[in-house]
């Protein structure tokens, strides 16, 4: 449904003189299949809303190709807007405007006729749980509420693709999960969603496939499960009862043949990679017992999506 080939983006930042070009996508080449929902992962600045601005004919690419729905990005752009739905992150209602209002409208700008545009929308605001606020004017609507109308324009023509940038960023826990069942809802209907993230959770829940992307390029692509079992071993978080001994903690651990690898964290805590966090976990009380450093906390972590963002870019997506 989905294809790109080295898709690339810069951006000039500064004054005229002095300005310099930023790369924001460096030849990204992906694809997504027919009803999937595809995720990208990444933290912010990593190249994911400008990828979905260039493949929704909002960003001209500086190089490089995509077909989206059978139609080329760059010569079939009219065929493009026909076949997607756009929302964007900031959101796109009106305080003013109604529901219904708004969802009439946005059917009648795509060439559908008003009896139509009328029973389409009732459809939506049905589908979306929307019908008890139907008639009030958007201002009044919860930031759930209001997410949800933003999708229901979105797929109001009933698009081959949906593009999704950070669906539920700002969104309470409740109204988070609410949104992902929109989104696995438009999915088992046929669609193609095609989301950013920068949450881990919601990727790893939601996503078939994920493009882990940072600095403007893909560093892993595969299923969630997939890409945490490319990680080896196990992670084991320890607190250590001074934080002024964790490094020689650190030191310590990292001598330890069941640790491949031992760091200090930002928080003082220590973060090691194991290859069997059951059998590890005895010997690692044991080595700080011996060594005199009294022990706070150890736990036992599985590889998760930020695992394999840590060992892809050397750096936690959490922190970033």
């Amino acid at each position: 449904m989905i294809e790109t080939s080295g898709l690339r983006k810069s951006f000039q930042t500064g004054r005229r003189r002095k300005s310099t070009d930023v790369e924001a996508v460096a030849g990204l080449d992906l694809t997504v299949a027919e009803g999937e929902i595809f995720g990208f992962l990444g933290p912010n600045g990593a190249g994911k809303t400008t990828t979905l601005r260039m493949l929704a004919t909002l960003l001209r690419p500086d190089a490089g190709d995509a077909v989206i729905a059978g139609a080329d990005l760059r010569t079939q752009q009219a065929q493009v807007r026909r076949s997607i739905g756009y929302i964007a992150q900031g959101g796109g209602t009106w305080d003013d405007v109604t529901a219904r209002e708004e969802l009439v409208m946005q059917a009648r700008m795509h060439g559908i006729g008003k009896a139509e545009a009328q029973s389409r929308a009732v459809a939506a605001l049905d589908a979306f749980d929307l019908t008890e606020y139907a008639d009030r004017n958007c201002r009044t609507y919860s930031g759930g509420q209001r997410r949800r109308v933003d999708i229901a324009l979105g797929v109001i023509h009933r698009p081959k693709v949906l593009f999704l940038d950070e669906p539920t960023s700002g969104l309470d826990p409740q109204s988070r999960s609410h949104m992902w069942d929109e989104i696995r809802r438009l999915r088992s209907e046929g669609m193609t969603v095609f989301l950013t993230t920068h949450y881990l959770d919601e990727a790893d829940a939601l996503c078939d496939r994920i493009a882990i992307i940072d600095g403007g390029g893909i560093v892993a692509e595969g299923t969630p499960t997939a890409l945490k079992r490319s990680i080896a071993g196990e992670v084991v978080t320890v607190g250590v009862a001074d934080a002024g001994a964790a490094e020689k903690a650190s030191g310590v651990l990292a001598e330890q043949e069941c640790v491949r690898s031992a760091e200090v964290r930002e928080d003082g805590g220590l973060r090691l990679s194991v290859d069997a966090g059951e059998t590890a976990m005895p010997q690692i009380m044991r080595a700080l017992a011996d060594a005199g450093i009294e022990l706070a906390t150890i736990e036992l972590h599985r590889p998760t999506l930020d695992d394999v963002f840590l060992t892809k870019t050397g750096r936690s997506l959490r922190e970033s």
